[in-house]
């Protein structure tokens, strides 16, 4: 398996600020009452209440980043409701300055719509990441965009074989490949856990999913050949121990080993 690799997830709330500009709110309309109309107008014409994609703010973007000289998770925050615009900049200039294999799950269906939408809002700029052959000819034919172009590997839509009614979710594959899966949150409950101020709890989440989806990665890397079995098996050492060491300091680690075991 050739490194870099960078696998990602994010978290997201409403964008409140944008439904008040988009439906001229009035500005002694808390967020909660615009919010409220919104659900109730949604649910009155039997729409989903699921925000869509060019209206969920980015509030935690993780990654778990693999190169030769070993194994780093980082997440980029929200955490003074002002940083959004930073926080996908800066993962658009990790992609710039390591041109990794980009890995996730849904990342083609969610995470990248929500980034490329979020980041046209902010300004922000990502020539390398949208180089489709334009500056370096080895992104005509392989570049993060091309759906079926592999700098960008979307691993629940390769695996369905592109077609949605086969998708399969990241928990399910995970704890079937005997990996912990979600702990103690999921995605439905991320917008209660910010208003209740928790954005810590929603980023130690978000980790442990990035998590999952690096090892359900490993595993499809030994199915197709890009780990041999001992390989497989020093990379699965190699991230226990990488996690117990951050465990001391990080408490979702300790339960993400321990729901392992």
């Amino acid at each position: 398996m050739s490194w870099p690799v960078l696998v990602f997830d994010i978290e997201s709330i409403p964008d409140v600020e944008g439904l008040r500009a988009l439906r001229g709110t009035p500005a002694d309309h808390t967020d909660e009452q615009v919010y409220a109309a919104w659900l109730a107008e949604r649910q009155e014409k039997g729409q989903s209440d699921f925000m869509p994609l060019h209206l969920q703010r980015v509030l935690v973007i993780s990654c778990v980043f693999r190169n030769a000289e070993g194994l780093r998770i980082h997440s980029f925050v929200d955490r003074d409701g002002h940083s959004e615009g930073k926080v996908v900049q800066t993962f658009f200039h990790a992609v710039e300055k390591h041109t990794p294999q980009l890995v996730s799950w849904n990342g083609g269906g969610f995470d990248l719509p929500v980034l490329h939408y979020r980041g046209l809002r902010h300004g922000v700029e990502a020539s390398k990441y949208w180089d489709m052959g334009e500056d370096d000819r080895e992104f005509r034919w392989n570049n993060y965009i091309g759906r079926y172009h592999m700098r960008h590997l979307d691993l629940m839509d390769l695996l369905a074989m592109y077609s949605p009614k086969n998708n399969a979710p990241l928990d399910a594959m995970a704890r079937l490949c005997g990996f912990p899966g979600k702990l103690g949150m999921d995605g439905s409950q991320v917008y209660a856990q910010y208003l209740a101020g928790q954005t810590d709890d929603i980023r130690r989440y978000c980790e442990t999913d990035v998590m999952n989806t690096y090892l359900v990665y490993c595993r499809f890397q030994k199915m197709r050949g890009g780990f041999t079995e001992a390989e497989y098996g020093q990379e699965i050492a190699m991230v226990k121990e990488t996690l117990g060491n951050l465990a001391p300091t990080e408490s979702h680690w300790d339960e993400y080993l321990k729901a392992w075991a």
